[in-house]
């Protein structure tokens, strides 16, 4: 589930609950789906899901709301707004440079392979590329590989494994030529790949997390949650790392006081369990 970055510049927060129809909103998703809106900054969300709503010719957030109760199709393109996948195999190519060269050898030590989670997991770019770099070490088979995100119209693009070539631009040239292949527009993953993954629904702020990773990933997505729901996901990510295991983030994401957390940075964006 990767967001949009919002820009540079101190976002303009409104009063919660200072309108009565928005919060409305809020009460019901939350009551019918269990997603938590009030947990997103309200500012960025009421003004991305009001440009859905006006798109679809709806006065109120009441109206909206009552449309996607019968119409699945935009109940979809709600989550999809509301998430906006955004993603790219690679994505800031230099920290998956130090993810392969540096802190996959260490977490692996003398292990055949790895636990690992792609915890936002969006159409798939990231839990793939993370593939790729297990069966560069070697350890793909033997390794148990999680993606996960609250979005299934997102899960079910990932487990087709189809996508643009933009996606792949920052895919080093000998890794795309052995993990993709031409069919038409698009570029097909490798079967081997998709075989690696195991693709889950998943709410991080209300779903209990597995525990004993190694590797969790976690990027570009809770730059529009509250600092109190930031804070708890990560003691949550925090809890479900072995010792030793490492949490990566997203270039936008520097967690401050790592140590609240029982975490200690290990590079830049990759935080270490105590």
């Amino acid at each position: 589930m990767d967001l949009i970055r919002s820009g540079a510049g101190r976002e303009e927060v409104s009063a919660p609950g200072s309108d009565p129809d928005y919060s409305g909103f809020i009460k019901n998703v939350n009551a019918s789906t269990g997603i938590d809106l009030s947990q997103y900054k309200e500012a960025q969300m009421k003004r991305r899901l009001t440009t859905l709503r006006s798109k679809h010719g709806y006065n109120t957030f009441a109206q909206f709301f009552e449309a996607m109760k019968k119409d699945k199709n935009l109940f979809y393109e709600f989550l999809d707004r509301m998430t906006i996948n955004v993603s790219e195999f690679w994505r800031n190519p230099n920290r998956w440079e130090v993810l392969r060269d540096t802190i996959i050898p260490e977490l692996r030590g003398g292990k055949k392979g790895l636990k690992v989670w792609s915890a936002a997991c969006s159409t798939g770019e990231e839990p793939y590329t993370i593939a790729m770099i297990l069966d560069g070490h070697g350890i793909l088979g033997d390794s148990k590989l999680i993606a996960a995100d609250l979005d299934e119209g997102a899960l079910a693009k990932a487990k087709q494994g189809q996508y643009l070539e933009r996606s792949l631009k920052d895919v080093p040239p000998k890794v795309a030529e052995k993990y993709f292949k031409a069919d038409g527009l698009m570029y097909k993953v490798d079967d081997k790949l998709k075989r690696a993954v195991n693709f889950q629904k998943l709410n991080l702020l209300t779903d209990k997390f597995d525990d004993g990773y190694d590797l969790i990933v976690c990027r570009n997505v809770m730059i529009y949650f509250t600092e109190e729901a930031k804070s708890a996901l990560y003691h949550k990510f925090a809890a479900s790392l072995r010792k030793g295991g490492v949490l990566f983030v997203g270039s936008t994401e520097q967690i401050f006081s790592p140590g609240q957390y029982g975490l200690e940075p290990c590079d830049t964006f990759f935080y270490k369990k105590l």
